[in-house]
């Protein structure tokens, strides 16, 4: 049986995670990028057409091999992932990622990119284990503006915020939260369906195992774009050698029926996807700025929408929900005295717990666990 049907076997599966699952481990949607032309590109905001080294910044600071490939990760171009064709992600280098056996370690560390000239994100490296995972609930992070940030929303989108703070390494892995090094303007589609699947099966795996994942996140700009057209998303079970978990996944910061300007952050509706509701807001997007303090002032959305834009909101709502599921067939956990629900294995359940439906917990007045960020 496969280890992660073990794993899951009390928990809720979302369907994104089921897609998640099923691309890694049959390799579908692969595409093979080693040693293309036009890879070569240097670590910290990594560009298409351009070398843009970054300065290394980290939280636990090591030497070490780890130190070394983050400055060196240069094995992807841009040019080279294939255009979105519906797939929130797609596989690269044949799923294999591009540690190398002397990354293969024990030892914990984070290290995350200064910010470049633009104020964009480079590489965040960790090798996550129950040592840097947090140990309280995350906080707020709406100060933080990343490069291209908008606050606009739209009524095709679930929740109706078109952009997410999304942490490059999850709350979840490594209990960074407002550290403007390791968050980016990226869609709610990128985050939920792209990046979500990925940390939730490493964080499982961790706290079922109290093993090793080396995990790298790289945000892909082209050119000078304030707005990264994805992050390339690369990990391995270090005790096993990536017998549990190992995979290299492209996940594209598109959302569907919206189309995004990357050198800003404006977007529209690009008529694709039905409106939910119309509204009569004429919008405005809030100035894009970066999150070295320089803006572009306010900008009119490109071309003609019809939500409404909120100046000031924090669109975190939607940072680390779960994929879209019925409430009444998702499954969470919780305790006879706790004032939260949990994903199964969450490491604040250290009392005996109990499996409920979603909206059994909530119907009692049980709130999200900040940790294990299960559905909401």
């Amino acid at each position: 049986m496969n280890i992660w049907l073990k794993l899951r076997k009390t928990a809720a599966i979302t369907l994104c995670e089921l897609l998640a699952i099923a691309t890694i481990f049959t390799g579908c949607a692969s595409t093979d990028l080693s040693g293309t032309e036009g890879a070569g590109h240097a670590a910290g905001a990594v560009v298409a057409g351009e070398d843009s080294s970054g300065a290394l910044g980290s939280k636990d600071k090591v030497d070490g091999p780890q130190e070394d490939l983050v400055n060196n990760n240069s094995y992807v171009s841009l040019d080279a992932i294939p255009a979105y064709d519906g797939k929130a992600y797609v596989a690269v280098n044949n799923n294999e990622p591009f540690f190398t056996d002397s990354d293969m370690t024990t030892t914990a560390f984070e290290n995350y990119s200064d910010l470049d000239s633009l104020g964009r994100c480079g590489v965040a490296y960790a090798n996550i284990c129950k040592d840097i995972m947090p140990t309280e609930e995350r906080g707020k992070i709406g100060m933080i503006k990343p490069s291209g940030w908008h606050t606009v929303k739209y009524d095709v989108i679930k929740d109706r915020y078109l952009y997410n703070r999304c942490h490059l390494i999850g709350y979840q892995l490594a209990g960074e939260n407002a550290n403007p090094k390791n968050l980016i303007t990226g869609t709610r589609y990128l985050n939920v369906e792209g990046m979500l699947p990925f940390e939730n099966l490493v964080a499982d795996y961790v706290n079922n195992t109290g093993n090793h994942v080396l995990y790298r996140v790289t945000p892909m700009f082209s050119g000078s774009n304030l707005v990264a057209n994805g992050v390339l998303i690369e990990a391995k079970s270090v005790e096993d050698n990536g017998g549990d978990i190992l995979f290299n996944v492209y996940c594209y910061n598109v959302q569907p029926g919206v189309g995004i300007n990357y050198e800003n952050g404006d977007s529209w509706l690009d008529g694709t996807t039905p409106q939910q509701s119309a509204q009569t807001d004429t919008p405005q997007n809030e100035g894009s700025q970066s999150s070295a303090g320089s803006g572009a002032g306010e900008s009119g959305s490109s071309g003609s929408t019809t939500g409404s834009a909120s100046s000031g909101s924090d669109s975190s709502v939607a940072e680390n929900s779960a994929a879209d599921s019925s409430n009444s067939e998702t499954m969470v956990h919780i305790t006879a005295t706790g004032k939260k629900y949990h994903r199964a294995g969450c490491r604040t359940l250290k009392k005996s717990d109990t499996e409920v439906t979603l909206d059994e917990a909530k119907s009692i007045g049980l709130s999200p666990c900040g940790i294990c960020n299960p559905p909401q």
